[in-house]
């Protein structure tokens, strides 16, 4: 008995110590068949157009008047860094609309001549809540050939699901483009994201 609480004693000492650089949990994601037949379901159903339609229109407002846009998103636009974080805290969507939509978006960059480096999650403990992030991190595939620049395409694509106490908080994607003069200039983030929601 004593050993078993020993077990566990230490299980939480390294639960309350865990960080985002020393995550209680890491691993590799991998979707349940179950996980996978759903995703397939809810890629038909309204609430993943409307959710698709409710960004469409956000991004045409951050274009227009970028002060009048939801307080469930924001963009991101700095000369490397472009794209978009969704607040599901202020939001009516539910774990699974989350999840669906990161998964939906990775399969939208795979389209693009794009290949998954890694997608992984973490689990740590936070100050008042347990933290999870997901993540999917694709990079474009470049074909290297000395006597031309490199096609860097939208550059290299992160999208993070932010879990607290296994609630969706927030989903963050980011396009970071090269600046290294090896690289073509790249793809306009807006064909980007209009990819996204097609």
């Amino acid at each position: 008995m004593a050993d078993i609480w020993n077990y566990f004693t230490r299980l939480l000492g390294r639960f309350e110590k865990s960080s985002p650089a020393e995550p209680m949990i890491h691993e590799l994601i991998n979707r349940s068949t179950e996980e996978l037949a759903d995703f397939d379901f809810w890629k038909t159903t309204i609430v993943k157009h409307r959710l698709l339609n409710w960004l469409a229109d956000q991004y045409a407002i951050f274009q227009l008047n970028p002060e009048q846009i939801d307080e469930g998103i924001d963009f991101l636009d700095t000369p490397s860094s472009k794209g978009f974080a969704i607040h599901f805290y202020h939001t009516q969507y539910s774990r699974r609309d989350a999840q669906h939509l990161f998964d939906f978006l990775k399969t939208k960059i795979l389209q693009l001549n794009y290949h998954t480096q890694i997608s992984d999650m973490r689990s740590y403990n936070k100050s008042s809540w347990v933290e999870t992030v997901e993540r999917h991190y694709l990079k474009p595939r470049i074909a290297f050939d000395s006597s031309e620049k490199y096609a860097q395409q939208y550059g290299n694509v992160t999208i993070e699901n932010v879990y607290r106490n296994d609630q969706p908080h927030q989903l963050r994607f980011r396009a970071t483009v090269y600046a290294d003069h090896q690289f073509q200039q790249p793809f306009a983030f807006k064909e980007l994201f209009n990819e996204l929601l097609t």
